[in-house]
């Protein structure tokens, strides 16, 4: 497992209509506080001021083809105009099980990242991909 300290980040959340709102400084647009936003958002924080990811390089929330159906990642992080690392966000009551992993390497099958990364905020799981060998890491790679 990989041990993540959340960076502190003065999120913007308002109430509109009974439901909580936050804003994406990705995206820069207001989304649904959700649980998996929540982890999202902190991952996200986590990623660019922790370890340095450039922040124009990464991707929210994007459409892709799995097979015949349309699915949607997460996080997706690019290298050299490359995906290189995807990650898959739980709320935090979800268990982090083979399931969730299926689910985040079958989005890889299209997106060959080197890097696939699990979270449901307190618990998080890298693997890193290569040659056919999936390999457990036990923190975040470098940039």
């Amino acid at each position: 497992m990989i041990s993540l300290q959340y960076p502190p980040f003065n999120f913007r959340i308002k109430e509109e209509d009974g439901k909580e709102w936050i804003f994406d400084e990705f995206r820069k647009q207001w989304v649904r506080l959700t649980p998996e936003e929540w982890v999202r958002q902190n991952m996200l924080q986590y990623l660019v001021q922790v370890k340095k990811y450039p922040a124009s390089l990464i991707a929210i929330e994007k459409e892709i083809a799995v097979g015949e159906m349309r699915k949607r990642f997460d996080i997706l992080v690019y290298k050299n105009a490359c995906p290189w690392m995807i990650i898959e966000c739980k709320e935090m009551n979800v268990l982090l099980n083979d399931s969730v992993l299926k689910q985040v390497l079958n989005y890889n099958i299209s997106l060959q990242t080197p890097y696939v990364v699990i979270s449901n905020g307190t618990s998080v799981f890298g693997f890193a991909l290569q040659n056919g060998i999936m390999e457990q890491i036990q923190e975040l790679p470098s940039f």
